[in-house]
């Protein structure tokens, strides 16, 4: 068991931290200076770990739609569109709900309608899978392109705040925001959009691994064909999947706003859906280790950021980081399968 962990995950890491390492000596950089400013600006300061653990929760909520969709045999790659819709609905009704009922009703209010909005944005791609057989990844992508179009859209011409020149919505006051959580342990600094990713994640994971539904649904995932000869709706469950997936990305876009961005600009868009992808593949589809990898990658986000500024290095070298460690696990399963496969053919 030791030797699989090495060859499988311990060995995986250190060839991707000594690529990283090795480009960043080709570009002048200390690679020890680098990695050390990440953990002490990403884990070791308080207010780093303040905005790893905050930038968690709509990474959480992302994690949790593709674990979903991917477990169950569908490629939802339009995460992005369906984020930013949600994201931009929940940023245009929060300022008008916070004066007329309670916060906590508001708050729900917005969660349901960016949900729904992400839902209804899935639709095509669903029914285009479900009915007539067509990839979703392609479709899904090009359903994103058109949503954080039609998001730009709706931020500079319905719901533009009027009382600015910059194109972007109405920005929810501070004390209309979701509360903020762990008070004298992280300074009140943390979103309790945390929570709801957590919960999103936990409750995936016990669905698909606890459940008759979640059976069901890991059957269709394994082989469609056998699941139509068990008597499965292969079409309703598709539908029901990506109507799933898609409504937990677009909760994700209202967390982060009524958590932490206030409001929406035009041209924004974080890239949530795809920079996940690789996340919940290094899980493994687990719940309990895409919290892990989430927290990692959130860390090596907020300390890279500023090891980049202080070091003059690109900020996507923590992303180059995460693609190599990707690759180097995909090539040792595929090492240790063929081991074995050997292994049983000599046996």
């Amino acid at each position: 068991m030791t030797g699989r962990f090495i060859r499988l995950v311990a060995a995986p890491l250190l060839l991707a931290l000594g690529l990283t390492a090795c480009m960043l000596a080709l570009m002048g950089v200390d690679p020890l200076a680098y990695f050390g400013l990440v953990v002490q600006r990403g884990l070791l300061s308080p207010s780093g770990l303040q905005a790893a653990i905050t930038r968690m929760a709509p990474l959480l909520l992302v994690a949790a739609s593709l674990i979903l969709a991917f477990r169950a045999g569908i490629w939802n790659l339009g995460g992005d569109g369906q984020y930013l819709l949600g994201a931009v609905i929940a940023a245009a009704i929060a300022p008008a709900l916070a004066g007329m009922m309670p916060h906590w009703l508001a708050w729900l209010v917005c969660f349901a309608a960016a949900a729904v909005t992400g839902a209804v944005w899935s639709l095509l791609p669903a029914w285009l899978r479900a009915r007539r057989g067509v990839n979703e990844v392609v479709s899904s992508l090009m359903m994103s392109f058109l949503g954080l179009s039609l998001a730009n859209v709706l931020i500079k011409f319905v719901f533009q705040d009027p009382g600015t020149t910059v194109p972007q919505t109405v920005t929810l006051p501070v004390a209309d925001r979701l509360p903020r959580i762990g008070d004298g342990l992280l300074g009140g600094a943390v979103s309790s959009g945390v929570l709801v990713g957590l919960l999103a994640v936990l409750l995936v994971h016990g669905v698909m691994t606890r459940t008759a539904f979640g059976l069901r649904l890991r059957i269709v995932g394994a082989n469609a064909r056998a699941a139509v000869h068990a008597g499965l709706d292969v079409p309703r469950l598709t539908m029901v999947v990506f109507g799933l997936s898609a409504g937990l990305a677009g909760l994700a876009g209202a967390v982060d706003v009524l958590g932490i961005q206030g409001n929406v600009r035009a041209g924004w868009n974080p890239a949530y859906g795809l920079m996940v992808v690789p996340l919940v593949f290094l899980a493994r589809f687990n719940g309990f280790a895409a919290i892990v990898f989430v927290f990692l990658f959130s860390v090596l986000s907020v300390g890279g950021e500023s090891a980049a500024r202080r070091l003059g290095v690109p900020n996507y070298v923590t992303l180059v980081t995460v693609a190599i460690l990707l690759i180097g696990l995909a090539v040792g399963e595929a090492l240790d399968r063929r081991r074995r496969a050997t292994k049983a053919a000599t046996a």
